[in-house]
């Protein structure tokens, strides 16, 4: 017997990600595993209870459908997809309409595919899971946890832009993203500092994509994403935000399309841009070319100027977690973007902060600085669970 058991799937343009629950209340992990490098060299791990499942390099870049078939057929001939009653998925892109978790009819991923062109690098990546799962897991639920639903708590003065109210009646406006890792953070930190839930917090969620949020006690007031994803610090790829008048003048002067003008701000800006030699932030790290220097210059600069800015939007600072791939691996990342802190009375615990500590400020710091793990794949299993009817 196996139990009662949900999906979770995290499928992007580069990764996809998995794991198996159990449906109970505390939903325990049984197994987890990612596909990385989907387009260049792909390669599969899986765990459960600490014990590694599979670790192999896939021969060939597959893409995304290639890969799912292959990790849905993992699962049934492990025993893994046994028992699966439902599929939670990551939807980057809710709209207006979507700010909870959400069953995928047919009509539902109709509406969201009309807002594929507000998130091209994820939205299309996410519905291509949702059609792939429907087909394989014919009796299961599908539910989607939506990454714009979190920032829904914001007032509107914090989402308006200064256009024509006929746009903003249709929809543009500032959107915010990254919400199921800021849910998930915004949960430890209560349980961590009770119903206060860190006071006035900035969570900086820095991996390939960076944004930052605003928390105030737990909900979200203000993020550095807006209507799509690239609004905000330079990425691994991405631009970050630019003045609209460089748009006008790719169109004119370079005669760029906006197809040429997307894929310029989505795949060959932000940090790959800056330095001319690799979005990668390791890669970087380890550089002694000095467009590398200056990109990070660049990178941590703009970092710490969007704290500012958040802080301000609080009316104050009590706390700072970094999170994602760089924001929990990157201790000189950190270690910079602190040192523009100092003003706001932030101050790191070198030691600390050089062992990746879960606490990295120093005693007499004025804001406390932690570091916290993210977990996007729990926050799909809760938004999953809410949907399941129970037994």
């Amino acid at each position: 017997m196996t139990g009662r058991r949900l999906l979770t799937l995290n499928a992007g343009s580069s990764s996809l990600k998995f794991a198996v629950y159990g449906v109970k209340p505390d939903l325990p992990l049984l197994m987890s595993g990612q596909v990385s490098y989907l387009n260049t060299a792909p390669r599969f791990r899986a765990r459960a209870h600490g014990e590694v499942l599979a670790d192999e390099a896939w021969p060939q870049p597959s893409g995304l459908e290639r890969v799912l078939d292959r990790v849905f057929d993992w699962l049934e001939s492990s025993g893994w997809g046994a028992g699966i009653e439902a599929v939670g998925h990551r939807i980057v892109h809710g709209g207006l309409k979507f700010d909870a978790p959400t069953v995928l009819s047919s009509r539902v991923v109709e509406q969201l595919e009309g807002l594929s062109a507000l998130a091209p690098l994820h939205q299309p990546f996410n519905l291509s899971a949702v059609a792939a799962a429907t087909e394989r897991f014919r009796s299961a639920l599908q539910v989607g946890v939506f990454d714009t639903a979190f920032h829904a708590t914001q007032p509107r003065t914090a989402r308006l832009y200064g256009l024509p109210r006929e746009l903003i009646d249709e929809g543009v406006i500032a959107y915010g993203f990254h919400g199921l890792s800021y849910a998930y953070i915004a949960g430890v930190l209560r349980d961590q500092e009770g119903r206060d839930a860190g006071g006035r917090a900035i969570v900086l969620h820095l991996g390939s994509g960076v944004s930052l949020c605003a928390l105030d006690r737990g909900r979200s007031v203000a993020t550095t994403m807006g209507f799509s994803a690239l609004q905000g610090p330079p990425m691994s790829t991405r631009s970050g935000s630019l003045d609209p008048g460089v748009m006008l003048h790719l169109m004119r002067a370079k005669g760029m399309d906006p197809e040429a003008i997307e894929d310029l701000l989505y795949h060959r800006s932000g940090l790959l841009g800056l330095s001319g030699i690799s979005g990668d932030m390791v890669t970087l790290l380890a550089s002694a070319d000095p467009r590398a220097a200056e990109a990070l210059d660049v990178y941590v600069y703009r970092v710490a100027r969007e704290v500012g800015s958040l802080a301000a939007a609080l009316g104050g600072l009590d706390t700072v977690v970094f999170t994602a791939g760089v924001g929990e691996n990157a201790p000189a990342i950190r270690e910079r973007v602190v040192d523009r802190l100092a003003w706001l009375g932030a101050k790191l615990d070198p030691n600390a902060n050089a062992g990746s500590a879960a606490v990295i400020s120093a005693p007499d710091s004025r804001v406390k600085v932690s570091v916290i793990p993210t977990n996007e794949e729990v926050v799909i299993a809760r938004g999953v669970l809410e949907r399941l009817q129970p037994r």
